[in-house]
């Protein structure tokens, strides 16, 4: 704390010269007394509570005017508070929601693992914009690009595999995301596009999304998810829901060229720790820069001082209205 106007503060003389007025009087025998032979039976008992409080009146109000001369004389405290001016990163979340994504080889499946690990990446990026487009057979846009982390991981939430027809469209997956970026004028911007499954539909070719990507300078990272091998997968009977074994067909070199032609990289996950890391490594090549400024932050402090002496002047006053026999 300090004070905006400290030369105010020699003011707080004049109440030690009030008090040293007040014990002087109080010492030259202005008090009332009664002369009596002997004054052993009023000292005994010592001092009675009314000539203690007759005292208090005085006591607040000095305390009321130390109080006003500290409060106008402007305390404040101050905080250093740093400003940070960010390059931003575009960032377009292009996911497949085709129903092999129901597999079981994460938990609880791959798409429920992906939404999760995919809003932890939201919520770690607080000064990017970032968008949702989901592809299946066909491809929309689930959330445009915002800054509006709420409702982004919102969207996130309610993502799931019965919204459009069934397939893999690969292509226009990725050509929606770079179209919901063409008018950027982010210094960066990327899409990260999460797979488990081959291009089989769609009017645009994956290759020839990624040439578009590559002349508005969008990066794009690819990622295949799917366990090595086969995996559990829920299957539809007569009988009921029933988890069968099927082959993991991921096609790796197609989502590494799309990667390697737009200047980012390609990921597999096989598990949810795996894919953890694999936003993580992302997060961290896609760093934000940021300038900072530290300003300071001033809190005036004189409310509080000020509350307190008018405290002090009403008990003052409501100590003189009932007890009458104070001065």
């Amino acid at each position: 704390m300090f004070f905006e106007y400290p030369s105010l503060l020699w003011l707080l003389a004049l109440p030690v010269l009030l008090v040293a007025l007040y014990i002087y009087r109080e010492a030259s025998g202005r008090v009332p007394h009664v002369r009596v032979s002997s004054a052993a039976p009023w000292t005994a008992g010592g001092l009675s509570p009314l000539a203690v409080l007759r005292h208090l009146p005085f006591v607040l109000r000095i305390a009321a005017l130390v109080l006003i001369i500290v409060a106008i004389a402007r305390p404040r405290s101050s905080t250093q508070v740093e400003k940070r001016d960010t390059e931003g990163i575009d960032i377009m979340l292009a996911m497949d929601v085709s129903t092999s994504m129901l597999a079981q080889d994460f938990t609880p499946n791959r798409l429920s693992a992906a939404k999760d690990i995919a809003i932890e990446f939201i919520a770690q990026r607080p000064s990017d914009r970032m968008g949702i487009v989901v592809f299946a057979g066909e491809s929309y846009t689930q959330c445009p690009l915002t800054t509006d982390r709420a409702t982004l991981i919102n969207l996130m939430k309610e993502v799931q595999t019965d919204l459009i027809e069934d397939g893999t469209a690969i292509g226009n997956g990725l050509a929606t995301a770079v179209a919901r970026m063409a008018e950027s004028d982010a210094k960066s911007r990327v899409v990260i596009l999460l797979t488990d499954g081959v291009n089989n539909r769609g009017e645009v070719a994956p290759l020839t999304a990624a040439e578009i990507a590559k002349t508005y300078g969008v990066r794009v990272y690819t990622i295949g998810v799917g366990a090595n091998g086969t995996a559990p997968y829920p299957v539809i009977t007569p009988w009921g829901i029933e988890t069968r074994k099927v082959q993991v067909e991921i096609d790796e070199d197609l989502l590494r060229g799309i990667a390697q032609s737009t200047g980012g990289r390609y990921f597999r996950a096989t598990d949810n720790t795996k894919l953890a890391e694999i936003y993580g490594e992302i997060s961290r090549m896609e760093k934000t820069k940021t300038t900072v400024d530290t300003f300071p932050v001033y809190k005036e402090l004189f409310v509080p001082f000020g509350l307190a002496a008018l405290l002090c002047l009403l008990l003052e006053v409501l100590l003189r209205l009932l007890i009458r026999r104070l001065p």
